[in-house]
């Protein structure tokens, strides 16, 4: 590119799924797009430090986990260490690297590596190794991430901490590993680990493990970690960390202290906002490094808009993808369709998977929204027993009376793609969802699919049970009220 300045129809800072997925939105509606990234290869976060090479050293974790918990094969715990593992990790992430390049290229797609810098609402500076270039653009799209939140005076260059993007370079094969934090990353990291033989303390600040699920479902992991030998430990608050040379000493408020060769914090992350010039527009991100937008994800001035974990919740990669896609959807037309689907579904790769969509039974109880629960256990499903794989569950909540299905939770193998049957019906509009398509439709058999069915049945079986119960409560107050009428005060 040339010194001069150059105009673009937008400019989309971040190459991750929320910068990708407006590229390839704006590029499909004939606009002409910049892309800028600041590491030198896209795919952002997402694809180098996060959901890829976490899920992908999941899989081999639950791999290596099934060689020596396999009847059939009978074989001793296998010398995997983790760094093993992130050999195998990292193909996959540079597979997904040229898959999102041969995207932009294809697309014919601009993609330039540099620093980007607001420098008033219309135009952007990008600092590269080579120079300073200027741009400017109709729409600006922020889609820069988010990073790990530090806790304030930890040492985190120390060798034996890490957080959940310094993990990945893990050489060393601790014995002992500590978590702190018991969200989303650290169960998930709490199940590669104890796949890995590890031995493992989940310290958690709050009452339950991931307290946002089902609660049925958050005690069936807590039961499962423990009943695999992890050590949680709720309700508790840090208070310093001690450094040695060959490990750490986490100290907790509570007066624990608890010793492992590695820590890993897993306590938040916080939005890549600095830097990019916010103040110099009138704009300024929170605490946590978070742009406020609204419901269109447009900042405060209407032509930037802000995607992704930039804006917080639900921080997913599939979300800041159809969010950027939806930002360039209305700023190529404000009257377009005024939101995204609100049930969005979320997967938890811990080992087993959770995955749920709707809502929970603790919030159908706060709104005073009647419900009744179908359940199926994976134990009773031939194909669940044929895998070995019957550990979990399928939980259908729905309203009893006009029979919509409410909320779907799943724990268990491949609860990530089983959710989406449940959840293809559960958008439907126009009395097109209801639990009546699963209990009248055939699944081939054996499948896990088939636990949409078992559920069903259970859940209208309840139904039924009530309807009957009350039939007879019904006959009994009409005989009652037969004999009641029939005598006379003579006869009282």
């Amino acid at each position: 590119m040339s010194k001069k300045t150059q105009r673009f129809d937008v400019v989309i800072i971040g190459s991750g799924p929320g910068g990708e997925g407006a590229a390839m939105q704006a590029r499909k509606q004939g606009l002409r797009v910049l892309v800028v990234e600041k590491f030198p290869f896209v795919g952002g976060g997402c694809t180098h430090t996060g959901t890829i090479p976490s899920k992908a050293l999941r899989y081999s974790a639950n791999k290596v986990l099934s060689l020596y918990t396999d009847p059939l094969l009978g074989l001793e715990p296998p010398t995997f260490t983790f760094s093993k593992l992130m050999e195998q990790a990292k193909k996959i992430i540079w597979q997904q690297v040229k898959l999102r390049n041969s995207h932009y290229d294809r697309n014919d797609i601009e993609v330039l590596h540099g620093h980007a810098q607001l420098v008033d609402p219309h135009t952007i500076q990008i600092k590269q190794e080579t120079g300073v270039l200027h741009v400017t653009a109709e729409a600006i799209i922020l889609a820069t991430g988010s990073r790990p939140w530090h806790i304030p005076h930890v040492n985190y260059q120390h060798p034996c901490v890490f957080d959940s993007d310094t993990i990945l370079t893990l050489k060393t094969n601790p014995r002992i590993v500590t978590i702190f934090g018991a969200g989303v990353i650290g169960c998930e990291y709490t199940s590669i680990f104890r796949a890995l033989g590890k031995k493992v303390n989940l310290i958690n600040n709050r009452p339950h493990l991931l307290s946002f699920l089902d609660c049925e479902i958050s005690e069936a992991l807590s039961y499962h970690f423990r009943d695999s030998g992890v050590l949680i430990r709720n309700e508790e608050e840090f208070s310093h960390l001690e450094t040695e040379t060959d490990g750490v000493t986490l100290n907790l408020q509570s007066g624990k202290r608890l010793h492992s060769d590695i820590i890993l914090f897993a306590s938040g992350r916080t939005g890549n906002s600095e830097h990019l010039g916010l103040e110099t527009v009138g704009l300024q991100a929170d605490a946590r490094g978070q742009v406020k937008v609204n419901a269109h994800f447009q900042t405060e001035i209407p032509h930037i808009y802000a995607v992704g974990d930039l804006v917080g919740f639900p921080a997913l990669a599939s979300s800041a993808y159809d969010q950027g896609r939806f930002a360039i959807r209305h700023f190529l037309d404000p009257d377009c369709d005024q939101r995204l689907v609100r049930d969005i579904p979320v997967g938890i790769y811990t080992i087993p998977e959770i995955s749920c969509i709707g809502k929970t039974e603790a919030q159908l109880t706060q709104e005073k929204t009647p419900y009744e629960v179908g359940h199926t256990a994976f134990r009773q499903l031939a194909r669940a027993q044929i895998t070995g794989e019957t550990l979990g569950m399928l939980k259908l909540l729905f309203h009893p009376d006009t029979l919509e299905i409410l909320g779907i939770h799943c724990f268990g193998q491949s609860a990530s793609e089983i959710i989406h049957i449940g959840q293809a019906i559960l958008t439907q509009k126009n009395g097109g969802n209801s639990i009546r398509y699963f209990a009248d439709t055939t699944f081939n058999y054996p499948t896990m699919a088939e636990a949409y069915r078992v559920a069903a049945l259970n859940g209208l079986n309840r139904i039924r049970h009530m309807e009957k119960a009350e039939g007879n409560s019904h006959r009994q107050e009409g005989v009652s009220r037969v004999v009641s009428e029939d005598l006379t005060p003579r006869q009282v």
